[in-house]
């Protein structure tokens, strides 16, 4: 009985295409999110911490690359891979940047400190290695 719904269930859920264009969906969007407010609000606090690091200021401005351009090709599946990449890049580098002192923390909720970046960096690993899948805007280089 239970394999019967088992293979019952699995032929109702077996939508790998579907899966991927939910996946590129929800973390291309929930990062557009990031990108807006560091339209709205600019980059002048991360130019200043890269400062305090000894780097230039100025590569503050490519998170407009990691938080706007790269999540959108994700969301439309156009050069998914790389934007991916790009995406988990930007990732790592605002992880190293300010959330360092999070590594060995967990909050009053039980989660680990840097739950949210791990989850934003491997789900843009995942759909680096995924790739866009069927459902994307058509493009002549897919």
């Amino acid at each position: 009985m239970l394999n019967k719904f088992n293979d019952a269930f699995t032929r109702f859920t077996d939508h790998p295409d579907f899966g991927r264009l939910l996946l590129r969906l929800t973390f291309g969007v929930l990062v557009i999110f990031h990108g807006i407010a560091k339209v709205n609000h600019g980059v002048d606090w991360i130019s200043s911490i890269l400062e305090s690091k000894g780097l230039p200021g100025f590569i503050a401005y490519g998170v407009f690359i990691g938080e706007i351009i790269a999540p959108l090709l994700i969301i439309v599946g156009w050069f998914t891979r790389p934007a991916a990449l790009i995406y988990a890049f930007n990732i790592l580098v605002a992880t190293l940047l300010v959330g360092t002192d999070k590594i060995f923390s967990i909050t009053k909720v039980g989660a680990w400190g840097l739950e949210n970046e791990a989850l934003f960096f491997l789900g843009a690993l995942c759909i680096m290695f995924l790739g866009a899948g069927r459902y994307r805007l058509p493009f002549k280089n897919n």
